[in-house]
């Protein structure tokens, strides 16, 4: 049985996408069979011309699939991903999730496996909260959480045992590297090796 996997997540400028791309690819590579999907971006307008970066995201985006829940009805696996706000995820992620009350209420978000992705401009701003509460809809699901723990070595550099979690602000390497990648790759192979383990 081919795993799949749904891959949810919200971007403002692209950091939470660009997260999201690695994991497509890895669980790609692990044989999975993967839908990218992105939260409709429900902000006001003048709020997302106010910030160039966003602007371009936005605009760079705007002919990608929008997440349904069919989405992840679909799916074995959901790997869920937003940015932090103030230690919480986007008011776009959650009106997504505010949507899945008729599949909650059908049983059909329990029994799959989670896991979750982050960004955050600073060090400390948010990142293990965040994950925290994505968590909390996972219980109120029923499903599998499968956090990456410290299974593998490069977590003891990657340092987070509850997702994958990335910083982009001025003080850090805006672009996706090294001990960031490995984690998004191992998130993917270990979600998607659990799956299967699961099916059989």
């Amino acid at each position: 049985m081919t795993v799949k996997v749904a891959v949810i997540y919200y971007s403002s400028t692209g950091n939470v996408h660009d997260m999201a791309v690695r994991l497509e690819q890895a669980a790609t590579a692990a044989g999975a069979e993967v839908r990218r999907r992105r939260v409709t971006e429900i902000a006001p307008q003048a709020a997302i011309e106010g910030n160039p970066a966003w602007a371009a995201h936005v605009d760079a985006t705007r002919d990608e699939p929008t997440a349904t829940p069919q989405d992840i009805d679909w799916a074995d696996v959901v790997l869920l991903g937003s940015p932090t706000r103030f230690g919480n995820v986007t008011s776009q992620f959650q009106q997504y999730i505010d949507t899945l009350g008729p599949l909650w209420a059908q049983g059909k978000l329990a029994d799959k496996v989670y896991a979750g992705f982050t960004s955050s401009q600073t060090t400390h701003g948010g990142q293990e909260s965040t994950l925290l509460s994505m968590y909390h809809l996972v219980h109120h699901f029923g499903g599998i959480l499968v956090a990456p723990g410290y299974t593998a070595q490069l977590k003891f550099t990657d340092g987070n045992p509850y997702g994958v979690s990335h910083v982009s602000g001025p003080q850090s390497d805006l672009d996706l590297a090294g001990s960031t990648l490995e984690a998004l790759d191992h998130l993917a192979q270990r979600t998607v090796a659990v799956a299967g383990r699961l099916a059989a």
